[in-house]
């Protein structure tokens, strides 16, 4: 049990100033908090290094790849097959692997697939998840469930056998339907629904809205950062896979573009009417890197437009209160 004396002071020390029990707590009286304290010039340097050293390790592969794909063949030829700065750029690389319409055809079956799947899985993830973030009967079942394909995956002959038996082979559909939600995905956006308030959905149900409107009306405009980023997971995801094509489809006139780009990159050999050869054809070298910067362009384009809301979706639930 605590004294204290008439003066109000504990073991006979005076009590210290209020101020500056506050000013202790955060980090100073210049009211900076103690997780911002000033750094030395050392700090800095070290920082501002390490941070040089992981924009130079992230930009020049990108770099070199996007230079190889302008370079010349006496540029190949001089750097051995790593051009960084092209002294002969050119775009013949690019002209090449548009040529006779493989690659353009690719990119549209990658296009469609990317935008359908992502719809589909967004649609059936959201609802899903704003149902197992309610109470529904058989709702702990359903997210057992959903978690279970987490730790137990199937093999490759069990998923085409099931392809095979609901005949989806040689069908974009065994592109999009076997993987169409991601439990991930899932119980990111269960979370997220669960720590919406439920007093303003309940609410929302005594003004007469039933689910569909609040989820429509409420919960979805509630959660435009975490849907963006769980959008972005689905459409890179879509976009470059190329092994499940790789197995269900048979016509190559199908393929999408990361099909068509293993068989440039990895094989060395374009499809068969994709405009190969000629004597003055660009290097092989030239003709993979184009193929590689014409795969990576959407996603870029993409990203930037989601990037505002890509830290708030990640941090989504992590502060409570």
């Amino acid at each position: 049990m605590i004294e204290a004396n008439a003066s109000g002071q504990l073991f006979g020390r005076p009590p210290a100033p209020l101020k500056s029990v506050i000013d202790a707590g955060a980090g100073g009286g210049d009211g900076r908090p103690a997780w911002l304290e000033h750094e030395t010039v050392l700090e800095k340097s070290v920082k501002t290094a390490v941070f040089v050293v992981v924009i130079l390790a992230v930009l020049y592969p990108f770099l070199s790849v996007l230079a190889t794909s302008l370079a010349s063949e006496p540029d190949v030829i001089q750097n051995g097959g790593l051009v960084i700065w092209p002294e002969h750029p050119t775009l013949s690389a690019y002209r090449t692997i548009f040529q006779g319409g493989v690659v353009t055809r690719a990119i549209e079956v990658s296009i469609g697939i990317t935008v359908i799947g992502t719809l589909l899985s967004m649609a059936v993830t959201t609802a899903m998840a704003y149902g197992l973030s309610r109470r529904i009967v058989g709702g702990r079942f359903f997210l057992l469930m959903a978690l279970t394909t987490i730790l137990f995956t199937p093999g490759i002959i069990p998923n085409y056998l099931a392809v095979k038996q609901y005949g989806l082979l040689n069908s974009y559909a065994a592109l999009i339907l076997p993987i169409l939600v991601n439990a991930f995905n899932l119980i990111v956006l269960r979370q997220f629904f669960m720590n919406i308030p439920s007093e303003l959905l309940d609410a929302a149900k005594i003004d007469g809205a039933n689910d569909w409107d609040i989820l429509l009306q409420i919960v979805i405009p509630l959660s435009k950062a975490v849907l963006a980023v769980v959008a972005l997971f689905y459409a890179v995801f879509y976009w470059n896979d190329f092994f499940r094509a790789l197995l269900y489809l048979n016509d190559s006139a199908m393929w999408p573009l990361q099909l068509v780009l293993r068989l440039y990159v990895v094989q060395g050999a374009p499809l068969p009417g994709a405009g190969d050869v000629a004597e003055n054809a660009p290097p092989l070298e030239s003709i993979q890197m184009a193929v590689v910067v014409v795969a990576m362009i959407p996603i870029l384009m993409v990203y930037p437009f989601l990037q505002r809301y890509f830290t708030r979706g990640v941090l989504s639930g992590a502060i409570k209160g």
